[in-house]
């Protein structure tokens, strides 16, 4: 049987399947301090025991009638990207991939490291 982190990424139609396991590839191998969990009903990564980040498909921005993958980031009101979109949120941001498209990966990093350094800053 599938754990239901498994189970979510089991789920999701192409291109964003797809998407979204290389994101959580990424994810888990750029730092081994970097976890998997399941919380709120998705999966949640966490740095050192605290939240990172998540991976979930936007309702509302959509290509071609499909849901749009994005990485929500916990605290992403502390980073200053431009790429970043903040909505009515207070303390996220999200990152918006386009599943269709190659990520560029080098933006994933770059947020990241600053996602990193904002955790490591912390007390």
């Amino acid at each position: 049987m599938l754990s239901p982190v498994d189970n979510y990424f089991e789920q999701q139609e192409e291109p964003a399947k797809s998407c979204l396991l290389f994101l959580r590839s990424h994810l888990l191998n750029y730092n081994p301090a970097i976890t998997e969990t399941w919380k709120y009903k998705m999966p949640v990564y966490c740095y050192k025991g605290k939240m990172l980040c998540y991976l979930w498909t936007h309702k509302k921005y959509k290509v071609n009638g499909m849901s749009l993958p994005y990485i929500g980031i916990i605290d992403g009101n502390l980073i200053d990207e431009p790429d970043l979109i903040k909505e009515e949120r207070a303390r996220m941001k999200i990152l918006l991939i386009d599943p269709n498209s190659d990520i560029q990966v080098e933006r994933i990093e770059r947020l990241l490291v600053a996602m990193l350094g904002l955790r490591d800053s912390e007390k």
